[in-house]
Parts: C-alpha cells; structure tokens; sequence
C-alpha cells in the first residue's frame, strides 16, 4: 500500500452518447490486492471528479497503441478473467489466425461497434462501449503448444510455491489469458460470449472467474474503493507519473525478448478472504494487522490515506505503531529492496461453502516488468511473517506474458508468432 495519484482521465466517445439510462457515475476507485498473503491496490481513483452520468456508457478505451489496455486504464465495475488451452492441432498458424479473430473482434467491443457476424448475441445492443477493455497474454504452456520454446521469456519461468498455497491446478495457469473489463455487466459479459464462441474449436476455455468492483458514482465522491474486509484500500501502488513508472511496469524497447517490448507480466491470484474470522475481529485488532485505520484508511502513524507510513515511530511505550508483521509494513518497498507491482484487482464472491461461509475475496492482478524483481520478493516476504495471512486462502495461480499493444492493421502477439 503506497502513495496514490490521479489516474488518467478516461477517453470520451463524443459521437455516441448514452441514450438510456446507464447508471451512476464517478471515478473508478481502486480495489485491494494481496501478493499471495497481502491485500494490494489496483491501478488509480480520481481526486477530483468522475465522469458525467450521461459519458458512461459513451466512454470508449483505445484498443490500439503501445501498451495493451486493461492496464493502466482505470478500474472497471465489472470484469471476466479467463484462461484457454489451444488444441492439439492447433500450432503456430491456427493460434495466428485466433490472435487476429481476437484482436479485431476486442477492437470493434472496445470501440462500441458490434461483432460483424450473424451469430452474435447482441446482449449489449442498447449501450455504448461502457470503458470496456480487453488484455490478451501467453501463459509458460504457450510456448510448447505452438512451437516457440526459443522464444520463451526467462520471466516466464513457474513462479516458486509458497507455504500458504492451497492451489487448484484446474483453476490455474492456461495457453492464452484474457481479462475483460467494463462498466456495465451487460457489455462485459457480451465480450466475454463474444471472445469464447471466436475461438471456435482452436482452444478450449481452461477456466473462468468473474469479479466486481465499485460502480462508478457509487459514492458521494470519487473515493478509494473497499475490499470484502471493509479496509479502505488503494494506496501505495505505483502511479503512471511516477519517474520510474514505465521500467518498472512495462518491458522496455530493446528488451528481452524483442517481441515483448511495450509489453508486461501479469501475475494471478485467486485470493479466498476468510471474512468470518475476519469480521471477529475487533476493529482495533483489524487495523493492527494491517497498519491502517480502517476508518478512512491513514496509516496508524497518522493523518490522511496518502500519508506516508512512517515505519519508524514507536509509541509511549517503544514499541513499534506499526507492528513488525503488519500487512503495510511487510509490503512496503523499502522492506522488500524497492520491489513494487501494479495492483489491479477484481473482488469475487461465487456463493458459500458447505460450511455456510462466503467462497469470496480477491482475484489479485499485479503488473510488473519482471515478476522476479516484482511479486516474487514481496511474496516471499509475506511467506515468512504477514499478519494478514492466517486470514486468506490462495487457491489458483497463473503467470502471463502481456505483449504490448498491437497497431493499427495488426494483432496482439504478431510480432512473435510471425517472427517479426
């Protein structure tokens, strides 16, 4: 949990306007993320203002460009988030031709155009393209399945297993991983239909998870968003005008390996939050565990959010305000060598368990340039000590290679799997 910043204001589609009625409005607020122990942040919330209620639906995300959306793009009310396997005789040319099926179909949804097909469903006839977003990635599988193994990243190597994993390996890892993201459930839900029938009988859907977030306008004022724990979370995470935000989220030109450049590592985490015991707790004990007050969300050092926490203060008494295994200590860049992530979570919630208590919590998305630089350390770190961790499950896993965005005329991923 770090300082947090402004996030860029959202396009605005002017040639479509909403023209029923597309529910509240505001900025997007940030969800929390944990590096397979600890809560972290999603991407920016806007200080200010949020968006008109008539723009959002009409609001539009570029598809084309440097990066990938779904990136730095403020969070969405609603996301999908799945993983494909290709088939046995699907090779290099087949994943090609579904790469380029993919990236024009996500371009039209993102643009509010509909799918030039005649079997399309036409669930999101009635709205505009609702900051809809599509992110395309290539999982370590990826690469034996089309014949790319030279051109597998180090970065991609299986991330180490953690003491705390409880991993379902059907719910994990995959070929090709697609998050969506929208504003409206409907919209959202048609790319993801959209997305699913495309890949025809070239890759077979792995799994799917589906995740929520803040409904823009929901509050009084653009505010940062809570997590299933009630905690106030969205700082600390790494701000898109911070000198050093582009090396350490995206690969850089040049980079290795070439075809990656613009692009990033997106690690997964399905986090179960354990909210009975969680809600036991006093709230003076929650906000020992985590090093913030729950209230408002300023660090038990005090003042606002955005106040640094001071890691060094003590109390009356000399012991530490924040405790040796609070979740903002254990994370902090400065205990982890300068480590930081991109945090840009879904909450989820799919019903109960046997024993009565919510199967919910976090689909933890964290960006990185190098996920050993990244999530590794911190993760580690959170292994051997994090307050937070008796208190959550991690139950799936998966690491993708993000290209970076495709031009116009081109698809995601071209440039490695035509050799260019």
């Amino acid at each position: 949990m770090t300082g947090q910043t402004e996030p860029p204001d959202r396009p605005s589609l002017s040639r479509r306007r909403l023209l029923t009625s597309a529910g509240t409005a505001g900025a997007a607020g940030l969800a929390v993320g944990t590096t397979t122990g600890a809560l972290a942040h999603s991407a920016a919330t806007a200080k200010d203002q949020g968006p008109p209620l008539s723009t959002l639906g009409s609001t539009a995300v570029p598809f084309h460009g440097t990066h990938q959306p779904g990136i730095t793009t403020p969070m969405q009310a609603h996301g999908h988030l799945a993983a494909f396997d290709l088939a046995p005789a699907s090779g290099r040319r087949e994943t090609a031709a579904l790469m380029r099926r993919w990236s024009a179909l996500a371009a039209d949804l993102m643009a509010g155009r509909p799918p030039g097909n005649a079997t399309d469903t036409a669930v999101a006839r009635d709205a505009g393209p609702s900051s809809l977003t599509v992110t395309f990635g290539f999982g370590n599988s990826f690469f034996d399945a089309t014949g790319l193994t030279d051109h597998r990243p180090a970065a991609l190597d299986p991330l180490p297993r953690f003491s705390g994993d409880a991993i379902d390996e059907r719910r994990s890892h995959g070929d090709l991983w697609v998050q969506i993201g929208a504003d409206d459930a409907l919209v959202a839900f048609h790319a993801l239909r959209a997305l699913h029938r495309a890949a025809d009988e070239t890759a077979a859907l792995r799994w799917q998870m589906t995740g929520f977030n803040r409904s823009p306008g929901a509050t009084a004022h653009p505010m940062t968003t809570r997590n299933l724990m009630g905690q106030l979370d969205g700082t600390n995470n790494p701000q898109p005008g911070d000198d050093d935000f582009e090396e350490r989220i995206f690969v850089p030109a040049g980079g290795d390996p070439a075809w990656m450049a613009g692009g990033s590592y997106v690690v997964f985490r399905r986090i179960r939050m354990l909210l009975d015991d969680w809600e036991a707790l006093p709230t003076e004990e929650q906000e020992r565990v985590i090093g913030r007050r729950k209230a408002d969300g300023a660090p038990l050092t005090g003042d606002d959010e955005t106040t640094p926490v001071d890691l060094a203060a003590t109390g009356p008494d000399g012991t530490p305000v924040i405790a040796a295994n609070a979740h903002v200590r254990v994370t902090a860049p400065e205990s982890n060598g300068g480590a930081a992530m991109l945090r840009r979570p879904f909450s989820f919630h799919d019903g109960f368990l046997d024993d009565g208590s919510p199967d919910a919590g976090l689909l933890f998305l964290a960006w990185q340039a190098d996920p050993l630089r990244g999530f590794v350390p911190v993760q580690r770190k959170l292994d051997r000590g994090d307050a937070l961790s008796p208190f959550i499950r991690h139950e799936a896993t998966g690491l993708f290679a993000v290209p970076g965005g495709a031009a116009e005329g081109e698809y995601v991923g071209q440039a490695l799997l035509e050799g260019r």
